[in-house]
């Protein structure tokens, strides 16, 4: 006797679902396939898409530049640079020191009231990306005022207070730079693992590659930051050659991340190359924010020329643009990936046959 066809599947009356009694699933005894079109819950998103607006897009900018600044500043201090030229690290801590000043202003202004912020500080939670990054924003801001203070204190500027001078260029500071730096890495990443750690597919699908992405602007950006201030000015020659040297690894490495974003995001990146925000993203974050820069720095490394000085605040500008830009980029792709079903369906799909396919085997 024939049995296969109480095998076959079956298609639940008005739906959209496939019923195959030969797997388990949600009910028992049975598996279910959603053939249907995807739509809305009652008109409704399937999720909740973030809300948040220009302040917050700063804020991560800002965030990015003050990591990596600080970063740079440690690393050209530990290794003696400063002993050449003090510019590297004076620059990096002063603008480390503001731009970390501004990011918590702008989280505060988003949050609506300033007790939400000193709520969040209330319990450190270890599984939570944004207590994490609240606390590392705050202990980052107090080891950036420490390092900018010490250097106000040698550049001077604390003369008319001499004994707050005297305590000032007491301080560690290489100490309190290694583990200012330390929090300044999680903040120039947090925001990156922030959004993957969420359900919007666009940025979950990511997750593994958004952290160390929204890194690599924050040290591209950083290094823009310090160049464009120090070529505002009567820069050392070899100090923007080791700049530049550094933005190139930089940038490269960005451009190696956004590409392994292809086959990774799959449908789900259309976003990103489509429509108003994906030729934001195209044009003014890859194309004008990382290639023409990249380019332009290299053909004068290999022609063996300095890049001149006008040029390198030219394109030191692109390359700043471009980490505002990507930032935005993200932030309104996710709203887009959020509001449609058919992503949110498709990233479950994906999900769960990646979860379920060595079981499969």
């Amino acid at each position: 006797m024939n049995t296969s066809n109480g095998q076959q599947p079956k298609k639940l009356s008005g739906t959209g679902t496939l019923v195959f009694p030969d797997r388990g699933g949600a009910t028992a005894g049975r598996g279910e396939t959603w053939t249907g079109k995807a739509s809305t819950y009652y008109n409704h998103p399937l999720i909740k898409k973030a809300d948040w607006k220009w302040q917050i897009i700063l804020y991560f900018f800002l965030g990015g530049i003050a990591g990596g600044s600080y970063l740079v500043a440690t690393l050209a201090h530990l290794f003696g640079l400063d002993k050449q030229d003090e510019n590297v690290v004076r620059t990096g801590r002063y603008l480390a020191f503001v731009c970390i000043l501004i990011s918590p202003i702008l989280l505060i202004w988003d949050l609506g009231r300033p007790e939400r912020f000193l709520h969040m500080l209330r319990i450190l939670k270890l599984r939570s990306v944004m207590s994490i990054g609240t606390w590392a924003i705050s202990f980052f801001g107090i080891f950036c005022g420490f390092s900018a203070v010490h250097q106000m204190a040698k550049d001077g500027l604390l003369n008319w207070f001499p004994f707050a001078a005297r305590i000032a260029k007491a301080l560690p500071v290489k100490v309190i730079d290694v583990i200012g730096s330390v929090f300044g890495l999680i903040v120039a990443s947090y925001t990156g693992v922030l959004l993957s750690s969420t359900a919007v597919p666009i940025w979950a699908r990511a997750k593994y590659l958004l952290g160390p992405l929204f890194l690599t602007s924050a040290l591209s950006t950083g290094l823009s930051g310090l160049s464009l201030l120090l070529s505002l000015g009567r820069p050392r020659h070899d100090t923007l050659e080791r700049l530049d040297r550094a933005e190139i690894i930089a940038m490269g490495t960005e451009l190696g991340l956004l590409a392994s974003l292809i086959p990774t995001l799959g449908p789900l990146g259309k976003p990103l190359v489509k429509g108003r925000t994906g030729t934001i993203f195209m044009s003014g974050t890859v194309l004008c924010g990382l290639l023409l820069p990249l380019f332009v720095k290299l053909g004068f490394k290999l022609s063996g020329k300095a890049t001149p000085r006008t040029t390198n605040i030219f394109v030191s500008s692109l390359v700043l643009i471009g980490g505002l830009l990507l930032r935005y980029a993200w932030i309104a792709v996710g709203r887009t990936s959020a509001d449609d079903p058919e992503a949110v369906h498709y990233y479950n799909k994906i999900e769960w046959e990646e979860s379920h396919a060595p079981a499969r085997q």
